[in-house]
């Protein structure tokens, strides 16, 4: 099928600053695809998943042209659920990343879709998985897929958002109970674990592999505003 007839439902794109992981600081380009498998109790993009309606479908050579008019060499494919669509998520990763202006495609998905088929699927060096695997305070830690852990790569990261002390047990257990290659992330839930308490249970704990990941979009700008 033709990028022309690939349809996806999608929320916005825009440039900012990446807010955070690895590459926080570097201005990147936002693709945000609609619709999600997951309900997190913390989710700070409810208007990404239904009962919201998406704003707009566009193909993915559309997607392609509009990434284009930005300047940056980063790229966040996030949604919702990026890799919710399949093969149609997979055809847009292979475009994005065959884009000569992109040094780095990162895609932010949920520990719930099986991981497997991308990897295999898509060879380019450029493209990175960023997995927000969910703890017990998210309502959705029993639909993580365990297996997902042992296919990060190095490149890749791992992202726990950690909203409480058993959170934070949980996300200890997990990487001591998996072999995992990638960047360990963790993320504070600000109105229930704030960042300095999480930055002295890492130091507490000896995590000298664990990266405190600060949303810095949430620090520049308003927490609630969109499009940043």
């Amino acid at each position: 099928m033709m990028q022309k007839d690939i349809r996806i439902p999608m929320v916005e794109i825009f440039e900012t600053v990446e807010g955070e992981g690895t590459r926080a600081g570097f201005p990147t380009i936002f693709v945000r695809l609609f619709g999600c498998n997951l309900r997190c109790t913390w989710c700070d993009t409810k208007y990404s998943y239904p009962p919201a309606e998406a704003e707009h479908v566009m193909t993915i050579e559309e997607i392609v042209a509009a990434v284009g008019r930005y300047r940056s060499r980063h790229i966040c494919l996030t949604g919702g659920e990026p890799l919710l669509y399949g093969d149609r998520s997979l055809a847009l990763i292979e475009a994005l990343a065959a884009l000569e202006q992109v040094d780095d495609l990162h895609v932010e998905t949920n520990g719930a879709i099986d991981l497997a088929p991308f990897l295999q699927a898509v060879a380019s060096p450029k493209v990175r998985y960023v997995m927000d695997y969910k703890l017990p305070d998210s309502g959705e830690a029993t639909r993580m897929l365990p297996g997902n852990l042992a296919l990060l790569r190095p490149q890749d990261e791992l992202k726990f958002v950690v909203g409480s002390q058993a959170d934070f047990d949980a996300a200890v257990r997990l990487l001591r109970e998996h072999p995992i290659a990638a960047q360990p992330l963790f993320s504070p839930v600000w109105e229930t674990m704030p960042p300095r308490r999480l930055a002295e249970l890492i130091l507490a704990e000896g995590l000298s592999r664990v990266k405190l990941n600060m949303q810095l979009h949430k620090i520049i700008w308003d927490p609630a505003q969109r499009g940043v």
